[in-house]
């Protein structure tokens, strides 16, 4: 019975051949159109994804505002789990981002080196290109890394968000009506009240400041740190 199921296989895969590959320059510019197009959808389905991780921190950032900021009960801490929370959406994002710049950069380098030349009607042609996109196609590397990804999205969306945050954290425990004990204060507070005021729980509000200044000090040198571009930036300012 073995022996039979082993030759049924043996003729059903006998009938199927590889696919032929292009013969004519009709043929190639069908597959080059379809490729294409199935490249520019898996762009905007990752694109799509960036946009959700996006919204979602701005919906995050707002509804910890709303919390924080509308009654003195509300603790500070919740602005400190708000910059936690952006910062995980900030990992996911530029996780995802690196996927984009690989179907972007694809979709570029048919854009740029064979319908850009065919629009312009020029004859001169990069003949290394379809061997580049071959070479990636066969084995995919990502174009850029994770810190320049996070870079990247840092200075588009997210450092507004940290910015808004850190601005929200600050009045919150400078501002004698945002305090449980100073509801009803109408004078400014002194630094060492602000600074009680940032303890967290048995973490003193020292720690607590340095942190905050130790993580904003790491957004300022991520947002003013600039790599070396080979993307897009490389040759206009059209980027994402």
């Amino acid at each position: 019975m073995e022996h039979e199921n082993q030759q049924l296989g043996e003729k059903l895969t006998a009938g199927f051949e590889l696919p032929p590959l292009p013969t004519t320059s009709s043929e190639f510019i069908t597959v080059l159109a379809h490729y294409h197009r199935a490249e520019i959808g898996r762009m905007a389905g990752w694109r799509d994804r960036i946009d959700r991780t996006s919204n979602w921190a701005i919906t995050a950032v707002a509804a910890m505002l709303s919390l924080s900021l509308s009654t003195p009960l509300a603790h500070h801490g919740l602005l400190l789990f708000a910059m936690i929370l952006v910062l995980l959406l900030l990992l996911i994002e530029s996780r995802r981002y690196r996927f984009f710049d690989v179907y972007r950069g694809r979709v570029r380098l048919l854009e740029r080196n064979y319908f850009a030349p065919m629009f312009l009607a020029s004859r001169v042609m990069d003949g290394s290109w379809a061997r580049i996109l071959g070479q990636d196609l066969r084995e995919p590397h990502f174009q850029m890394s994770f810190g320049a990804a996070m870079s990247r999205r840092l200075r588009r969306n997210y450092v507004w968000m940290f910015l808004i945050l850190l601005m929200a954290w600050t009045l919150k425990i400078s501002s004698p009506k945002l305090q449980i004990t100073g509801a009803h204060q109408e004078m400014a507070i002194s630094f060492g009240q602000i600074v009680r005021n940032a303890a967290l729980g048995p973490i003193s509000g020292w720690a607590v400041l340095a942190c905050v200044a130790l993580f904003y000090g790491w957004i300022a040198y991520a947002c003013l740190r600039s790599p070396k571009y080979t993307s897009e930036l490389s040759y206009g300012d059209v980027h994402v």
